[in-house]
């Protein structure tokens, strides 16, 4: 199967949102935050559908509007700090909103559930180069921010009597998590692609290691539930959102069930 060229692609981006999803994660679920992946996934579907009427490419479209809404998100956490929740439905209802009216006038020039569900036969080089770059940035503004992210995401009030800029901090991950959204839809598919980004690291924490280590074992988790997943789709010939997804949770149970195990011993 690896003389395919659509399942080269496919590979190479799957191994990108493998590194991804769970980078981002990690610090989403510490902040008890889970759920913004699913809000911007929403996003990106409206900025799926934008692209597609407008003619444009569907993956930085995606991009440019799940940025937007990130930023979103961050500028109402000003206005709604006890009801985080609430900032959640709001910019998804807005989201669905914009998807749902867009394709329903007909006027998107491909088919959305690719989009939807994730295919490995429509990663294009094209899409491909712009997942790379996208990729390439997040995870070098990832690195060289990583003390700095941690720092804010156990103790935000003790980030800034530290001095550190705490909301352009916020702005830098919120556009990191949207990122992550954008190039992970084509391979993940927008229904199930906030999955990645939880389910691992939730699979991490139950190894019960200190925060590197389990930031290191939700990558490795992400790594086999994509790889896993992505082969067998291939092999049963259907979307690879579904079998990634049911492939994290089966590892994840599997892991609380070996730890469960070890207690009782």
């Amino acid at each position: 199967m690896l003389q395919y060229t659509f399942i080269q692609n496919a590979l190479i981006a799957a191994f990108l949102i493998a590194l991804l999803c769970p980078s981002v994660g990690t610090f989403l679920v510490l902040k008890r935050y889970s759920m913004m992946g699913d809000t911007l996934s929403h996003a990106s579907f409206a900025g799926v559908a934008i692209g597609l009427v407008a003619g444009f490419n569907p993956i930085l479209s995606a991009f440019i509007f799940t940025s937007i809404c990130a930023i979103f998100i961050e500028v109402l956490r000003n206005y709604y700090k006890k009801y985080s929740e609430l900032i959640l439905v709001i910019v998804m209802t807005l989201c669905l909103g914009i998807a749902i009216t867009l394709i329903s006038t007909g006027k998107t020039s491909a088919n959305v559930n690719s989009f939807l569900f994730g295919s490995i036969l429509t990663v294009t080089r094209e899409d491909l180069y712009t997942i790379l770059i996208l990729s390439i940035v997040c995870i070098c503004l990832l690195v060289s921010l990583f003390n700095k992210i941690a720092y804010v995401t156990f103790d935000e009030d003790g980030a800034k009597i530290a001095g550190l800029n705490v909301k352009l901090i916020n702005y830098i991950f919120a556009l990191l998590v949207g990122t992550t959204i954008a190039v992970s839809m084509r391979i993940m598919g927008i229904l199930v692609v906030s999955s990645m980004i939880a389910v691992p690291v939730a699979t991490a924490m139950q190894l019960n290691k200190g925060f590197k280590l389990t930031f290191i074992y939700s990558l490795i988790f992400g790594l086999v539930d994509i790889m896993v997943g992505l082969f067998t789709s291939f092999y049963i010939d259907c979307a690879p959102g579904g079998t990634i997804a049911i492939t994290s949770v089966v590892i994840l149970i599997i892991t609380i069930t070996f730890s469960k195990i070890k207690c009782t011993n």
